[in-house]
């Protein structure tokens, strides 16, 4: 198999260790330092504290470098951030004379999968995604800070001809598990989406906001109680569209969206505080990592913000989520200053509706 996997950063270079270690053959783009690192001495990976380094890898600056001298591929992975995907699909038909490869997205957030859908055509399109927390501390070098990863996909379009799709999904999950990862197929796409972002919203934007590590948010009674508002909300207008939370690598979400209806607010705070902030190894939330690198792009219109935008269009109320993604938003754009809300929770406590 010759995998591309397009947005090299620590999800894409993680997984793209992992497809490489079976012999697969894996070009991989991102930035130039990126580049240069994999050139020079290929990927390092540091996983339950043993250091792998795979050499068996190609880098990439773009996706038209990529297919240089008629290179094709089997499967697309696309691994950037949610607010690039719309440039990352551009690039990719613009470099393929054809339609690309199959194209399996493995991103945070609700919209990626419609968007390339709506490139290239919902038939060759896979939602997936990855449970274990990864970091890049520096060009090509990757940590993964938690147990064996969990991949799980879904085809967008479940009844395609055999010739297509379903082979080619039948083969990544072969690939996955040869490489170490656990990996298994869903039935419902959107089901897989939304319930990863139940996962990743809990502690990420008020973690960003207030320059807190999600251990400080959950002991804070308060700030737990406003994560299991904007949990509530999420829950809300995922009923609203039929959907149920499924279990996802050894998080029991179903069960933790059951405990929302019938135990206390504190008590469902502390469950997500063991879910959330437990469950990143003491990784710093993604939303935090843009704002404190000063992106001014942020994934959390892709999350927090994908619950208002559902919301209000099955008119199911989500204050706490606007309100999150509002004030994280004004402080990316430069609108509103970081310094008034670094270390001061009654700041946003005082904006909750």
């Amino acid at each position: 198999m010759r995998f591309l996997v397009v947005g090299a950063g620590a999800v894409g270079c993680f997984v793209g260790a992992k497809l490489a270690c079976t012999g697969a053959e894996v070009m991989l783009v991102g930035r130039q330092r990126l580049v240069e690192a994999v050139t020079k001495r290929g990927l390092i990976v540091t996983e339950r504290g043993v250091e792998t380094r795979v050499q068996n890898v190609t880098a990439a600056s773009s996706v038209t470098d990529a297919f240089y001298a008629g290179r094709s591929y089997d499967l697309t992975l696309l691994t950037v951030k949610s607010y690039d995907t719309v440039a990352a699909v551009t690039e990719l038909k613009s470099a393929t004379a054809i339609s690309p490869p199959p194209i399996l997205s493995l991103q945070n957030g609700v919209g990626n999968e419609e968007a390339i859908a709506a490139a290239f055509g919902s038939e060759w399109v896979i939602a997936g995604v990855i449970t274990t927390p990864v970091a890049m501390p520096e060009p090509g070098w990757v940590e993964a800070h938690r147990g064996r990863g969990h991949v799980v996909l879904a085809p967008l379009v479940l009844d395609v001809a055999p010739s297509t799709l379903l082979p080619h999904v039948s083969t990544l999950l072969q690939s996955f598990r040869q490489g170490g990862l656990q990996a298994s197929l869903a039935t419902d796409w959107r089901a897989l989406k939304w319930t990863k972002l139940l996962l990743n919203v809990v502690g990420n934007a008020t973690s960003a906001i207030l320059d807190w590590t999600p251990q400080q948010i959950f002991a804070n009674p308060r700030l737990a109680a406003l994560e299991v508002r904007a949990l509530r909300e999420a829950l809300a207008v995922m009923r609203a569209q039929g959907i149920s939370p499924v279990s996802l690598g050894g998080y029991p979400v179903p069960l933790l969206a059951w405990a929302e209806k019938v135990l206390p607010t504190p008590l469902v705070g502390y469950l997500l505080g063991r879910a959330g902030a437990g469950g990143r190894g003491g990784k710093m939330p993604s939303l935090h990592v843009d704002l404190s690198t000063s992106k001014r792009k942020s994934e959390v219109e892709w999350l927090n913000g994908a619950v208002v935008r559902k919301g209000k269009a099955l008119s199911v109320p989500t204050p706490i989520n606007h309100m999150l993604t509002h004030t994280l938003m004004g402080l990316v754009r430069g609108d509103l200053p970081w310094e008034q809300y670094r270390h001061r929770p009654e700041r946003l406590l005082a904006a909750v509706p």
